[in-house]
């Protein structure tokens, strides 16, 4: 066990969930139906599930890149893949739901909606700017296309109320916030914006204080911030990849962080594991895809 630094409350040690060496670890997801930490690697097209009642962990291997994978509410999972949104049934069946390949694009994050719908990240391989989206897709393939001109879409969740969510484009340094009315987000505004030298914001959660963790992407490091913006509380991680973190366990105590290793020279031995920090704090349950 390591200590991680912690500025603003005592420290906190962090511990080496499963030992792995993801190309880009992404997307940590509680399953509390099966009690089982799903996470993936983007490039290397792995599905990853881990239990920490039991140690167990498995990989699946997807037929494509991976953006995210998240839970269904009637079992199986749904996908966000290059080509599109598809879906993993219990008996390992799989499906297209919404399938739109665009040559040089790929899914990058997504995250449930208090409404069950799948807020779907796109990017472009080069990262030109604007060449990504962030769409809502429903549980009969309907797509919304909620922001057209994303660089790198990535951390999506909602306050605990459903009357905000937060999003991030990572080249912009910020994290935003929307108005939420259930439906369509509106009145787009900073909440934060990460200084230089600090990382760039990649994947996010809010726990049950309405407060927001976001990972920093080259900072080695966890950020919680206030609903007001305020910088409430640091942990530094050893892997400078932090990509996302989600809080999982039994009581939603534990603080899962995913990291990376793609173009490190010398990465550290952490990097492309799943990290975790026991009793970080609370999270909230989090709503399961419908469809």
């Amino acid at each position: 066990m390591t200590t991680a630094h912690t500025p603003h409350t005592p420290h906190t040690a962090y511990e080496v969930a499963v030992a792995a060496e993801a190309t880009l670890g992404e997307g940590p997801t509680w399953d509390a139906t099966t009690g089982r930490l799903l996470w993936i690697d983007v490039l290397g097209a792995r599905i990853h599930t881990y239990d920490p009642a039991t140690g167990r962990r498995t990989i699946r291997t997807a037929e494509q890149h991976i953006g995210a994978v998240k839970p269904r509410a009637n079992g199986g999972l749904v996908l966000n893949l290059r080509d599109g949104v598809g879906l993993l049934d219990p008996d390992d069946t799989f499906r297209w739901l919404h399938r739109e390949p665009v040559p040089g694009r790929r899914a990058n994050d997504a995250a449930v909606a208090p409404d069950g719908s799948l807020w779907a990240g796109t990017m472009r391989y080069d990262e030109t700017v604007g060449g990504g989206t962030l769409s809502r897709v429903t549980g009969d393939g309907s797509v919304t296309t909620l922001l057209p001109d994303v660089t790198v879409s990535n951390g999506t969740g909602w306050s605990p109320d459903g009357s905000r969510v937060y999003y991030v484009d990572t080249p912009t340094r910020r994290v935003d916030v929307f108005d939420y009315d259930g439906e369509l987000p509106a009145n787009r505004r900073p909440l934060v914006t990460i200084e230089e030298g600090a990382g760039f914001p990649d994947g996010l959660t809010v726990d049950a204080e309405g407060c927001v963790w976001v990972a920093l992407w080259g900072g080695g490091a966890v950020r919680r911030y206030t609903p007001d913006g305020d910088l409430d509380r640091m942990i530094s991680l050893p892997a400078s990849l932090t990509t996302a973190c989600a809080f999982g366990g039994a009581d939603l105590t534990d603080l899962y962080v995913t990291t990376a290793r793609v173009g490190l020279e010398r990465p550290h031995p952490t990097a492309g594991s799943l990290l975790v920090i026991p009793g970080a704090g609370k999270g909230v349950a989090q709503p399961a895809f419908q469809g």
